[in-house]
């Protein structure tokens, strides 16, 4: 099937407005399907879970289809995917279970790359338990991981690594897999932020070498909440604080009080919207998915080699240059705001923010001349030609 994105964008509501979202990195847009799913599980029937009557069936059903479409999603068993709210409350969860077994002169890796969200639970959890922390840092003039403070950082004293996936801040897809496999061989967990990654690729948990992985299906077009995938017999050793009453049971001990069963219904709905994107024929959903995402791809980085033709003719820097990257550039202009380019663009119906998007460490790293802000321009499944039309023509109107 090929990518038809006029046919995809008649999914999305938000898309009449005539606005150009830039803004899928913060958070995309979400398809009509995924509020009818929300709707139609709120207003039920619904109470909580149970298989005695209807309402109970309902809430119980929602459960089970979410834990089902994520283990689609990246390749653990159902047994293995935890809700939460976010991705920075279940990493802070994990980083206080994970650290009461840490003992003073233990190391913990984080890295320069990261949203702060896969930096500060782990910085805070090593503080409180006497441990060191180590940096694998990046050049900002490549973009690329240096992977000489990979070597470095991961030593016999480490326990645990924190990794993203892909920067939310200028697209870097570092060395996963590698950087993995020497956590493990020295003996350390490995804890993947993959909530910029998962919006642009086939997740394989197991395959990238992840332990633990978090992502948002806010970003990959569903509603506002977290996902933790891992294998059932590792969480099955790890023991969160929970109520007395509440059951001990894998995944369900990390999921504190009721269950937003609508907000499960909608974001089990964003996976079948995805596998649906250009399915192939693939019989199971992981293997639309896989298809789909597959499509996306080519989808996107076509669309970023024009964005990347366009801006080339202009007055900006892009900080985006890692070989392997997602569709995410961030942008500075000499000599003047970026903050000025973002309401400028906003003003004409482009919303491509300002800001350092949480990614505080990169940000810093990359001493740009404006040191609150870069423009991040993030394409989704659902940006088009005219879209990268439109945001080079406004940038080209801001800088002559």
């Amino acid at each position: 099937m090929p990518y038809d994105v006029a046919a995809l964008r008649g999914h999305f509501p938000a898309l009449d407005t005539g606005i150009a979202y830039f803004d899928g990195p913060g958070g995309t847009q979400t398809p009509r399907a995924v509020g009818e799913a929300v709707a139609a599980t709120l207003t039920g029937p619904l109470s909580n879970r149970g298989r005695t009557g209807l309402s109970q069936r309902n809430a119980d059903d929602a459960v089970t289809a979410f834990r089902s479409a994520y283990a689609d999603l990246l390749g653990v068993p159902a047994g293995g995917i935890v809700y939460g709210r976010s991705a920075t409350q279940l990493t802070y969860d994990v980083a206080r279970v994970l650290a009461r077994s840490w003992r003073a002169g233990d190391e913990v890796v984080v890295t320069r790359l990261d949203h702060d969200c896969n930096v500060r639970p782990w910085v805070q959890a090593a503080a409180r338990a006497g441990a060191v922390v180590q940096w694998i840092d990046f050049d900002p003039a490549t973009s690329e991981v240096d992977l000489d403070s990979v070597a470095a950082a991961i030593t016999e004293r480490t326990r645990l690594v924190a990794v993203t996936g892909a920067s939310n801040l200028i697209g870097t897809r570092p060395p996963v897999r590698a950087i993995a496999d020497a956590a493990h061989a020295a003996g350390a967990l490995v804890y993947v932020d993959g909530v910029h990654l998962a919006a642009h690729a086939f997740i394989d948990v197991p395959a990238l070498g992840a332990d633990l992985f978090v992502c948002s299906p806010y970003k990959l077009l569903g509603p506002h909440c977290g996902v933790l995938a891992a294998a059932p017999e590792l969480l099955a050793t790890l023991h969160p604080d929970k109520l007395l009453p509440a059951t001990d049971e894998v995944p369900e001990r990390f999921e504190l009080g009721t269950l937003p069963y609508e907000v499960m219904a909608g974001a089990t709905a964003a996976v079948d919207f995805i596998a649906a994107i250009a399915p192939g024929a693939a019989a199971d959903r992981r293997g639309r998915l896989r298809a789909s995402w597959e499509a996306v791809e080519v989808h996107e980085t076509r669309l970023l080699g024009l964005l990347e033709d366009g801006l080339a003719a202009l007055d900006v820097v892009v900080h985006s240059r890692a070989a392997a990257r997602t569709p995410t550039l961030l942008l500075t202009l000499p000599g003047r705001r970026t903050w000025d380019a973002f309401e400028f663009l906003n003003a004409r119906d482009v919303l491509a923010p300002a800001g350092s998007f949480y990614a505080y460490e990169p940000f810093r790293r990359l001493a740009v001349p404006d040191d609150e802000h870069g423009l991040r321009l993030g394409l989704a499944p659902y940006t088009c030609e005219s879209d990268i039309e439109r945001v080079v023509d406004g940038l080209r109107a801001f800088t002559v």
